[in-house]
């Protein structure tokens, strides 16, 4: 039997499975309950937060076959020619079903005369077909085909949420995993839950047994060792600028991507200001990070000497920016701790 990934085998099949997205689920369920279906909607949002798994649900609730159920790529039919056909797709009735269901992916895609020809398929529907358009671009959906559909806005997962999802997964294959291992993957996932599903499935396969520590996530993923973090964000609690830029070095010389090793870098400060500022988050912070890098956070937190501040979490976010086009990639980093000891 072929394999099979964990984001399909994890794929939500009814409304009930999904999570985090109320906002859709909720009004697409009473629809159908209240027989008031649209026939057009547009579900926007980025990358991996599940709009053609929720449009399949959709068809399925709707009792539409997959005879009768219509997924197309907008990027690679995007002509005016592909729209037209399809129009005259639409004019025919269902094979079995009550309606006939098009998934257009992708759509922000579609040229200028590929959306004309589309909407005046929209202002006039046969009443056996439903349209559902996805897009990761929503400014790029004239406003025109905007106001002929009902507009869904899918929420990015918090990573809270993702980690959570993370955990609750890997108990499913049998493996356990340590909080902070599963808060990395949700931090490499950046929001989109079937990339947490394949970074935990690159890091299931490289393990040696059914245990998942942080330094396998790290190993398995290519994300910079914890100590490479906590020693940049001590030297800067203690203000030493040397120390601070010889932690950058060595980030640097061990070739890991210095904008993953920043955004690191900034949840690590981030949580030692949370600890000192903000007691009642303290729990929920070490339950995420677990119990050897929150002593360490805790330790920071508590100096009072410590010259991290939220001054400090301002210049690396504004440096944050700057990595990606930097020729030299460190370089952001180091001119963060020359301004703060300045």
């Amino acid at each position: 039997m072929a394999h099979q990934s964990l984001y399909r085998a994890y794929r939500p099949q009814s409304f009930k499975e999904v999570l985090g997205q109320e906002q859709v689920t909720g009004p697409l369920s009473e629809q159908i309950k209240t027989e008031k279906v649209g026939h057009a909607y547009l579900f926007a949002g980025s990358r991996g937060l599940g709009k053609t798994t929720i449009a399949r649900i959709f068809a399925s609730e709707l009792k539409v076959s997959d005879k009768d159920l219509y997924e197309i790529d907008a990027a690679s039919n995007n002509s005016v020619d592909g729209v037209r056909e399809l129009a005259a797709n639409i004019a025919t009735y269902p094979f079995e079903s009550p309606y006939k269901l098009y998934i257009l992916d992708e759509v922000h895609m579609f040229s200028k005369g590929a959306w004309n020809a589309l909407l005046k398929t929209l202002e006039e529907p046969p009443a056996h077909a439903i349209f559902v358009l996805a897009t990761t671009e929503l400014d790029k959906v004239p406003e025109t085909v905007q106001s002929r559909c009902q507009v869904f806005e899918f929420k990015k997962p918090s990573r809270a949420g993702l980690a959570k999802m993370v955990s609750s997964v890997a108990k499913k294959e049998g493996y356990s995993i340590e909080p902070s291992a599963a808060d990395l993957i949700a931090l490499l996932a950046d929001g989109s839950y079937r990339d947490a599903l394949s970074v935990l499935e690159r890091v299931f396969a490289s393990t040696t047994d059914k245990k998942v520590t942080r330094e396998e996530a790290e190993a398995a993923t290519g994300a910079p060792k914890r100590a490479l973090v906590a020693s940049l964000v001590s030297a800067l609690s203690s203000g030493k600028a040397d120390d601070a830029l010889g932690a950058i070095r060595a980030a640097a010389t061990s070739n890991v991507d210095m904008g993953m090793y920043l955004s690191l870098v900034l949840e690590y400060m981030r949580s030692v200001l949370l600890v000192r500022h903000a007691p009642e988050l303290r729990k929920e912070i070490k339950d995420e990070v677990g119990d050897d890098e929150y002593s360490e956070i805790e330790k920071i937190a508590s100096d009072k000497e410590s010259k991290l501040t939220h001054n400090t979490l301002r210049v690396f976010l504004e440096a944050s920016g700057r990595v990606r086009y930097a020729p030299v990639p460190a370089l952001p980093l180091e001119l963060a701790v020359l301004e703060l000891h300045s």
